[in-house]
């Protein structure tokens, strides 16, 4: 039988509930256990799809097509584990699978109520789809005290009884803050904290205290005293200067041993930190680097761009560098401002997005870096940038346009309204928003002698989407004439998933999103010999 492990966050948001969980998974799969990582959020949204990215951040996406939480791409990361639909759920999907079976009598006519009918939907989620993991880790979104979150910490109070607390841990991550005008660390939010979920019915095994500084013993020791718990489980954690460092700071403060004590297990092996010590000396000590501007409009929240982030910092360390961002806005970026602005860059890179916002500064940057031969990738709506910037200036096509923005013009790229996947069928239509995209991991065939197939080494490949809308492909043949190869097919031949110049140091465009399948650990291919090009470029 699996062990859970429940992470519920306390004081303020964003504390890092998703990178605790995620280094602890990697901790307890170093000692030998497989782990599962599991997201419950508190939000009425179905899932993230229909969400701005200004608010929530990105939104990953998983090899069998699920919009999901930004922090299962730290899971994934992290662990190596590959993500599924059936580890994320929000208040919305819960409350939509209970109001369905009402609707169809399949509660005999009873009261539907929270407790217990969302409540015992929440534990069938936390339970379902679980084979032979030695712990399962759910991490709460948002923090303990929010209405949203109650049913939530409700259902997994009532799922520690139901399995016997031998079976289950709660672990409290909270603030402990610096005050520099009086120059003290206040551990009165966890004591508050730690009281608002012990009258909800949960008494934290272990608290992660988050702090700028460290924290002195006496102050642990108070921790200890006023929140009931053994001071060997107040463990610290310390700003990093890298994400990467995370595993190696639980480590050093005995994480995983104190988990593992509580269930009464013993390590299987020891860990191994070496491979994050290797990453970390890269990330924060070395000296050579490279600029790489990432154009896009929502540049303003870090969040947004997160696993694109993170995937050019694996291809700095694939190449024993740091890789330093230029976020350039691109609905302020003006034409005569383009050459200024990406005078410093080795390498430009337009990423995904929606709508006709900033759609012209992309083309023009696009044009730069075609001309002046600077290192460019392409992903998604940024390959299909890259398409109309080439159907304009190339193929003299001045109205190449997308239907997405743009109802006039020569539409080169289109939606298309339905999808066949494993036989079966999905539907967009002009009413529902959500999930009606060509979501998660379709195949690709690459072209013999291509440079796509020089770096992935591989005839097929398997990326993930979200998109709706596609290159058409009757125009193949008037871009190859020009130089611009469609390098990348989908197995049918009918979809464009890759195009590459000719006579280019390095300029690539993907249908798909490779940044969601790169791990520090193991670097994805394409990022790394993006990031080797722009290297080769100072």
């Amino acid at each position: 039988m699996a062990r859970y492990i429940f992470v519920t966050g306390g004081v303020v948001s964003s504390l890092g509930k998703g990178l605790s969980s995620a280094s602890l998974a990697y901790l307890l799969q170093s000692r030998g256990y497989k782990v599962r990582l599991r997201k419950l959020d508190p939000y009425l949204n179905v899932d993230p799809g229909t969400m701005s990215p200004f608010q929530h951040g990105e939104v990953f996406v998983t090899d069998d097509g699920a919009e999901t939480d930004l922090d299962l791409g730290h899971y994934e990361r992290f662990s190596g584990v590959t993500a599924k639909k059936t580890d994320n759920i929000t208040t919305g999907k819960i409350y939509s699978d209970v109001l369905r079976k009402e609707r169809k009598g399949q509660y005999l006519g009873k009261t539907v109520q929270v407790i217990p009918h969302i409540t015992d939907r929440i534990k069938e989620f936390i339970k379902h789809d679980t084979h032979k993991e030695d712990f399962v880790i759910c991490e709460i979104g948002g923090i303990v005290g929010d209405i949203e979150s109650l049913p939530f910490v409700e259902a997994i109070r009532q799922f520690s009884n139901d399995i016997g607390k031998k079976n289950a841990l709660f672990i409290h991550l909270t603030l402990v803050p610096y005050l520099k005008a009086s120059d003290e660390i206040k551990t009165k939010p966890t004591q508050h904290s730690v009281k608002e979920l012990r009258s909800i019915g949960i008494q934290p095994d272990i608290i992660i205290c988050r702090s700028e500084r460290p924290i002195p013993l006496d102050h642990r020791k108070k921790i200890s005293l006023f929140c009931n718990v053994d001071i060997k489980n107040v463990i610290e954690t310390v700003d990093v200067k890298t994400i990467y460092e995370a595993p190696i700071s639980f480590f050093n403060q005995k994480l995983d041993i104190q988990v593992l004590n509580y269930f009464k297990l013993k390590s299987k092996k020891p860990a191994n930190l070496n491979p994050w010590k290797k990453i970390t000396q890269i990330t924060l000590n070395t000296k050579r680097h490279v600029n790489i501007a990432i154009i896009g409009k929502y540049v303003e929240l870090k969040d947004a761009y997160k696993s694109l982030d993170e995937a050019l910092t694996h291809g700095g360390i694939s190449n024993n560098l740091k890789v330093n961002l230029v976020r350039i806005d691109s609905e302020k970026l003006k034409v005569s401002e383009i050459k200024n602005k990406l005078k410093n860059v080795s390498g430009i890179l337009i990423p995904g997005g929606f709508g006709k916002r900033g759609t012209e500064g992309k083309i023009e940057a696009i044009r730069y870096a075609r001309i002046n031969k600077i290192p460019f990738l392409g992903i998604c709506y940024g390959m299909q940038m890259a398409i109309i910037e080439f159907a304009r200036n190339q193929l003299k096509i001045k109205k190449a346009t997308s239907s997405e923005f743009d109802k006039g013009g020569v539409q080169i790229i289109g939606l298309m309204h339905e999808w066949e996947k494993s036989g079966r069928k999905v539907k967009g239509t002009d009413k529902d928003l959500g999930g009606t995209m060509r979501l998660g991991s379709y195949d690709a065939i690459l072209k013999d002698k291509s440079k796509i197939r020089d770096i992935y080494k591989s005839r097929l490949i398997k990326e993930r989407h979200r998109h709706r809308y596609e290159v058409d492909i009757s125009y193949k043949e008037k871009f190859e004439k020009k130089g611009l190869i469609f390098s990348g097919l989908s197995p049918d031949h009918k979809l464009p998933e890759i195009i590459e110049l000719k006579n280019h140091p390095w300029f690539i465009g993907v249908q798909f999103h490779p940044e969601f399948k790169s791990r520090p650990l193991n670097p994805h291919p394409l990022f790394s010999s993006f990031i080797k090009a722009a290297k080769n470029q100072k």
